[in-house]
């Protein structure tokens, strides 16, 4: 960040200045006394009650009034520590940028007119200062850059720390690394959470490793009136979710695909933070059940069977190909076609007519790609355990993304 310059020594200019200087040094309390009173009186947030303490505030000017008047007098102290000081201790006690520069606008003007009372009656001085009244202001504006400069410094280390500390809770919470339970409470607060209530686990597939799914979640959610935190890993974007009475799981849900491009798994909801990392485990389930490169959203509860196989994607891949691999063996196309065929007849409960209306065909080829289906694999559509093992092994194929033998080969 630029910094403004240090200021060169005005007295220069003409001594009768200087002279004002140092015997405006000499009174330096009385006029810090008396600057912070006009500053009080001129900016209320100075006077409201839990702002700036008087003997703060009288300390700032102090040091800034002494800093500025030896400039004037000849004595220029190096460097710009008394406005930087001032703009970190401001950001620190939460006082508004604009606040502070109102102050010193307030301070600019009193300095002024203790040099024009002193001054006065003496010509010399007074011509004096008319040639070097400009550099006085450049002065008063480069301790209000260097202000600003330190207060938004000291915001940004500030938001860093914040966040910093946010994702240590946030991990521990997600994790499970309370150790005896004393940390529930440090990170349900910093968290902003309450410790019990009703909430859920979210995992939501990245864009790209390490980005954020649901840009600015956090604030994106707070405008919905649901509170939450969120955090980014390499392959998800979590976050703790608070249900309530108005947002339950079916509106959040709602509110989640509206926010996001891709899969999404949802948690069963749970009642005590201390169980965030079971409802972790079983987003992660949910997310990782939904169809590949797909916008579903995919609640716990809700699919048992696809949680299964996503739960042990080894023996799930084993079931699809042991079952349906003459079938991945086709050509992609053929094969996309007999599965998809497969998977609205299961959709519409076996009803073989509603399924060929919603795939814009004939009933009786609904009926010739599953006989297909049932020769190539060998089970068949009208024995439960024939129902049973085709099901679950396009559920497999679907969610680990099998397909026909191009589609395989790219």
């Amino acid at each position: 960040m630029t910094r403004p310059p240090d200021i060169a020594p005005m007295a220069a200019a003409a001594p009768a200045v200087a002279a004002i200087g140092r015997r405006l040094l000499d009174q330096v309390d009385d006029l810090a006394d008396d600057l912070a009173d006009v500053i009080r009186r001129a900016e209320p947030f100075y006077r409201a009650e839990g702002g700036v303490p008087l003997e703060d505030l009288r300390a700032s000017v102090l040091n800034n009034l002494t800093h500025i008047l030896s400039q004037l007098a000849g004595r220029p102290q190096p460097g710009l520590e008394p406005p930087r000081a001032t703009g970190r201790r401001r950001a620190e006690q939460g006082v508004p940028l604009p606040v502070i520069l109102h102050a010193y606008r307030v301070a600019g003007k009193f300095i002024w007119a203790a040099i024009l009372a002193e001054a006065a009656g003496d010509e010399i001085a007074t011509s004096a200062l008319l040639e070097v009244g400009s550099e006085l202001w450049l002065i008063i504006d480069n301790h209000s850059g260097a202000v600003t400069d330190a207060y938004r410094d000291a915001v940004a280390e500030r938001v860093h720390s914040d966040t910093q500390t946010r994702n240590a809770m946030l991990d521990a919470l997600l994790r499970g690394d309370l150790g005896d339970g004393s940390r529930l409470w440090e990170s349900a607060a910093t968290l902003r959470l309450p410790r019990h209530g009703t909430f859920v686990v979210v995992a939501a597939r990245p864009p790209r490793p390490g980005v954020e799914s649901i840009p600015h979640a956090e604030d994106a959610l707070r405008m919905r009136g649901i509170q939450s935190a969120w955090r980014v890993e390499v392959d998800a974007h979590v976050g703790v979710v608070l249900l309530t009475a108005r947002v339950d799981t079916e509106r959040l849900s709602a509110q989640l695909t509206e926010l996001t491009s891709g899969p999404i798994g949802v948690s069963a909801p749970y009642s005590n933070l201390d169980q965030t990392p079971a409802a972790l485990r079983q987003a992660r389930l949910a997310y990782a059940s939904a169809t590949p490169g797909s916008r579903e959203l995919v609640r716990y509860e809700q699919v048992p069977i696809a949680i299964l196989l996503a739960s042990a994607p080894d023996a799930a891949i084993m079931v699809a190909t042991s079952i349906l691999g003459p079938v991945l063996a086709l050509p992609a196309a053929e094969c996309d076609i007999l599965l998809s065929t497969l998977r609205m007849w299961f959709d519409e409960q076996g009803a073989t007519s509603v399924a060929a209306e919603k795939l814009h065909i004939h009933r009786n080829t609904v009926r010739y790609r599953l006989r297909r289906l049932e020769d190539l694999t060998g089970r068949s559509l009208s024995q439960p355990a024939g129902v049973a093992e085709l099901h679950l092994a396009l559920e497999a194929a679907r969610i680990h993304h099998l397909r026909g033998a191009e589609a395989t080969a790219r």
